[in-house]
């Protein structure tokens, strides 16, 4: 088990990955890397960047193809694409795991009594969910990969309200596996976003341990001062950390994946800590932080990650066969 760090499929990045002392990557933003479907030549790409991964002793542990909703009628067609594209890609470089999000079937009903339109259950629309995913599950089988979804629900308050990925629920996990033909998909797992939920992470990988083909390790921070005044609802109960920075316990998620058989990396995916941030940039819109003035212009993101990945390391060194 290496840990890593989520990045975008170029040389630059690579050797970013490399300067920081991580050692494995999940290429990202694969729907805009040369190997994209608009590109039709993309092996040479592919090769080279695969090539220059291994010389700098990267392992790609994943490939994340595309996180939108591709259960959107707007979006399916090009979804379906690049997944297909991401599988061919990652079984010509020998990339085990192909990961995105699950998408949903977002429908709406009049609330009789409010009187404004509402979600439909997600639980209706598991058919279609295994319907959309299942050729594609198999059309990877047959190109020896495997389809791996990130649960991040995409709601106000890191919440599954009013979101677009229906694997945001946990107990939809078990419909998808239950009603699917096909064995070679699993959850791309993150504890931020069973924290955020009070779902416990080492609970759930007991249970779905099995289940896991690849982790973004991120943390998450639950402001017990707030959630007594406010509740769950409300700006800032819940807030993603880098991993050493937040309430998650990674003695025991290494401990529980490793029990579980788990056989791929810890890649940690940055960028909404509220304080190990690069102020140069826009706030993301879920890091509520008062010190943008007094640190302007600072660059803490790389802190960040250089924490996450010693607090990592102490439970991974020497997992690796």
């Amino acid at each position: 088990m290496r840990v890593g760090v989520l990045a975008r499929g170029d040389i630059d990045e690579l050797k970013w990955a490399h300067r920081l002392g991580f050692k494995s990557i999940e290429w990202i933003r694969f729907e805009e890397s040369r190997c994209a479907v608009e590109h039709g030549e993309w092996k040479p790409f592919a090769e080279q960047l695969a090539s220059e991964a291994k010389s700098l002793g990267l392992r790609i542990s994943a490939i994340g193809a595309l996180y939108r909703n591709p259960l959107d009628a707007q979006q399916s067609k090009f979804a379906r694409a690049t997944f297909y594209r991401a599988i061919e890609v990652a079984s010509h470089i020998g990339v085990k795991t192909v990961s995105g999000f699950a998408g949903a079937v977002v429908e709406t009903e009049m609330h009789e009594r409010g009187g404004q339109p509402i979600y439909k259950p997600f639980e209706q629309f598991v058919p279609q969910l295994v319907a959309f995913w299942d050729p594609i599950a198999r059309f990877a089988a047959e190109h020896g990969v495997r389809l791996a979804f990130e649960h991040c629900p995409q709601g106000p308050y890191h919440l599954p309200i009013m979101h677009y990925n229906m694997l945001g629920q946990t107990a939809i996990w078990e419909r998808f596996f239950n009603e699917s033909t096909v064995q070679n998909i699993g959850i791309e797992w993150d504890a931020s976003h069973l924290l955020c939920q009070f779902i416990d992470p080492v609970e759930n990988l007991h249970k779905f341990g099995s289940r896991i083909l690849h982790v973004h390790a991120k943390d998450a921070y639950i402001n017990r001062r707030l959630l007594k005044t406010y509740g769950i609802c409300h700006p800032g109960v819940a807030e993603h950390r880098f991993p050493g920075l937040g309430q998650a316990n990674w003695a025991e998620i290494v401990h529980a994946l490793l029990r579980a058989g788990y056989d791929s990396d810890l890649n940690i995916e940055g960028w909404h800590d509220p304080v190990y941030r690069d102020y140069d940039r826009e706030q993301p819109a879920d890091v509520k932080s008062e010190a943008g003035a007094a640190l302007r212009g600072r660059k803490l993101e790389e802190a960040g990650l250089l924490i996450a990945r010693r607090t990592l390391e102490q439970y991974t060194a020497g997992t690796e066969p």
